[in-house]
This record gives structure tokens, sequence and C-alpha cells, in this order.
């Protein structure tokens, strides 16, 4: 990456002493910051109310911004959900997926290039995990959304590419730039911001006593260690009497509800004993399940259940006091949903 960094990961602090070391009086800063988050651009000549010495400066220290995040494909029809492939300043390439809404805009951004946690049903980690994103190429993702959005989006989450809690510093760094109001950030409530990780329990942990506002997803997919173990690596570290009890603490500790993400597999984790074990392993403590049938992924051998089927196990959850949703697939069309994004061409291999 030629040693520079990128702007999209500085603190109004870092970009003031970035304005005074190129000889610019203090102003300059938030107008740097306002062609970085308020109004989005993708080069320095597009900062017109800034001086050519600053720019010149400023180009010599940081990444050009296309540098950052140079966009290299967008799939997905107008209004429909996006996902766009990306070359990093190395050649790395990293997936972003932008949900639309009647009434919001979702960015799914990625924290690495590919993953390392090995899950069965995720092509993200059919390669390894490359390297981690840095901050600023994190925060990028949701600035460049903005730009094809033409507004703010209303919600960001850390389900893309990666697990953000094998990339904490960075990743909550990436998520203050998000939530800073413009100039210094994009805005994002901090309840907007969800954080999703397969069960790395020292990063749950140390999320807790963060004392921020960002939410907590969870990755359970199985009730049991036996069938979570068989698609999920992750947990042969941290069982699930390691793991859940984790949980419970960081709902204590932080008075938030924690949303326990389910991959419903058929004939392996769909029957009713499956719901039944998931309700007494949750049970007692503030939490959601949200249930999504199984997305395509090459390289595993499992389908979706029935429609009926997954809306039985959630009834099954909710009559039993439950809070469950059923996720209904927005971006399968362009492999973007849940599990597919894989830092490939789009329809590549």
């Amino acid at each position: 990456m030629d040693g520079k960094a990128s702007l999209y990961g500085l603190d109004a602090a870092a970009l003031a002493e970035a304005v005074r070391a190129a000889g610019a009086p203090a102003f300059r800063a938030k107008q740097l910051g306002e062609w970085l988050w308020a109004r989005p651009v993708a080069s320095w000549d597009a900062m017109t109310n800034l001086p050519k010495a600053l720019r010149t400066a400023l180009a010599e220290r940081f990444l050009d911004l296309d540098g950052t995040l140079e966009t290299l494909e967008v799939a997905g029809a107008d209004g429909g959900t996006l996902k766009i492939l990306s070359r990093l300043a190395d050649g790395e390439l990293v997936e972003t997926v932008v949900i639309p809404a009647r009434d919001r805009a979702t960015v799914c951004v990625s924290s690495q290039v590919g993953c390392a946690m090995g899950c069965a049903f995720c092509a993200s980690g059919r390669n390894g995990c490359a390297r981690n994103l840095s901050a600023g190429e994190i925060a990028a993702q949701a600035a460049r959304a903005a730009v094809l959005l033409g507004r703010r989006p209303d919600n960001v989450v850390f389900m893309g590419m990666g697990e953000p809690f094998a990339n904490y510093d960075n990743a909550l760094a990436a998520a203050r730039r998000m939530n800073a109001p413009a100039p210094e950030g994009l805005g994002v409530g901090a309840r907007r911001i969800t954080f999703s990780t397969c069960g790395v329990v020292p990063g749950i942990e140390r999320f807790a006593e963060e004392g921020v506002q960002f939410e907590l997803s969870v990755s359970l997919h199985a009730p049991t260690d036996e069938l979570r173990s068989a698609l999920m690596p992750v947990n042969r570290r941290w069982p699930l009497g390691v793991l859940v009890p984790a949980v419970r603490a960081y709902t204590e500790k932080t008075g938030r509800i924690v949303t326990f993400e389910y991959t419903l597999v058929a004939g392996f984790n769909d029957a009713p004993e499956h719901a039944k074990a998931l309700l007494a392993l949750v049970r007692g403590f503030p939490c959601r399940v949200n249930l999504i049938p199984l997305n395509p992924v090459p390289g595993f051998d499992g389908r979706a259940p029935d429609a009926a089927d997954c809306e039985a196990f959630r009834s099954y959850l909710e009559r039993h006091g439950l809070n469950a949703t059923l996720r209904r697939s927005k971006g399968r069309g362009v492999n973007a949903s849940c599990g597919q994004l894989r830092r490939s061409r789009i329809g590549g291999a």
C-alpha cells in the first residue's frame, strides 16, 4: 500500500493535524471532512474549496480517495440490492453490499480480505484470510455506498467478509468514524451499527467494556456443540458452554439485547427438537433470534428447508416466548446474501 494511510480512518483530531502539518489553517480540516463524509468525492481535484497546495501536500502523505477503495463492478438492479466489488491499494479485492428498502438503506461492510474462520456454509472463507482491512478501508465502504444511494445509509452491519472481532481495533475505529456526525464522520446512529461475530469470546468480553451503543449479533446456527462444531470450527475453541455465558454477561453489563443468527439447513438443524434445544440454550436473558434459510454456496452440500418448515420453527420459538424473525433473502440474485461474499469478480469463481 506504498506506506500511505487512508483519510477515511482519521478522526477529527487526526484530520486537523494532517491539515496543520500541510501548513494550512485549522478551518480547512472541516472542509476536508465534508468532502470525505457529507458529500463524498473520489479525487483531490474535486475538493474545489481547498487550495491546490493543500491538496498536493495531502496527496503526498495519504492515499488518493479512489485509491483507498476503487470500485471495479456493481451488480444489481436499480432500486434493489447492490453488490460492490472494490480493489484496495495493494490489489486485493473486497465486497460490500447495499440493501435499499422503502424507508431505509443498509450497508453490509467487510472487515477482512477473506476470512479465517472456515464456516462450512460461508463462501468468504474458501480461500482463507489475506489480511485485515484498515479502519479507513472499512469506513470508506460506507462512504462509497452513500454516493451510490445519494444519501447517508440508515444502518451499517459488519456482516460482510471477515470476522470483525479478529480485526477488533480497526473495526471499532471504523464504526466510530461511521457514527461520528459530519464533517467528522458519516453520522449513522450508534444503535444502527451492528457487529456480527461468529463467536469470538474475547472480542465479546472486550466489547462489553467499551461503553458504546453499537449492537451485537452472534452467529449461533446450531443448538448443540456437536452440530455447531460441524458447521463452525470456532466452536471447538469457544464452545457453547463458554460462548453463551459470555453473551449473557454482555447483556448484564450493557443492558442491551443480543441477536442470535441461526441459519436453517434442511435435515440438519431445523427439526422441532432443535427448536426446543435452541429455546433452552438462550432463554433467560434479553435476546432475539434471526432465522436465515440457507443461501446456496458452492462447496457446501446443504439446502434451505421448505418455507413451511422455516415458519414452523419460528412459530415454535415465538409461542414459547422467544422473539424470532424469519429473514427473507434480498441479495441472492447477485450472490450478495448471507454467506455468499467471496472477493471475486461478479459472477466469477
